[in-house]
């Protein structure tokens, strides 16, 4: 059968972005909603998305207006963050993870970054920046996986 029409085909950033925003979308965060796919060879080894850890609370249910308690620097005391999330179900499920690539809607946090450069990830594809959001002068997650050698891109 011969197509007729030209159509989008996707490439697979695009294709795991999507899939990342989406994924956003299941946050139970109501300060901010990330989602990340971790990927290898155009394959999707696990997703995340940010929130409380599973068995405690879900921040929009339990405080809707101001999100859960702060911790002493003043970030969310309960939250993992997407890439986290992503990463702890793809060990806690035996997935190799070195070599792979997260898509990540919010650029990853320093400590964050740490994780990634330890666990073997080679490249960060993010949407937006987390300095922006936070009101920071720098991305020090960035920074820090630029300087590892860990590849680095913003999407879109």
């Amino acid at each position: 059968m011969e197509r007729t029409t030209m159509t989008h085909r996707p490439d697979f950033d695009e294709i795991f972005m999507d899939l990342a925003a989406n994924l956003s979308r299941r946050s139970h965060c109501v300060k901010a909603n990330v989602g990340a796919v971790l990927a290898k060879d155009t394959r999707i080894i696990s997703i995340g998305y940010n929130g409380p850890p599973a068995n405690t609370y879900n921040c929009d249910k339990e405080w809707p207006e101001s999100g859960c308690p702060r911790d002493s620097k003043g970030s969310c005391s309960l939250a993992l963050h997407a890439e986290e999330n992503a990463i702890l179900y793809a060990v806690k499920n035996g997935a190799q993870i070195e070599g792979s690539t997260l898509y990540v809607t919010l650029s990853p946090c320093l400590s964050c970054a740490r994780t990634i450069l330890t666990i073997g990830i080679k490249k960060v594809v993010y949407r937006d920046s987390y300095a922006a959001f936070k009101g920071l002068d720098r991305d020090e997650g960035l920074d820090f996986l630029r300087q590892f050698g860990v590849v680095v891109e913003q999407y879109g």
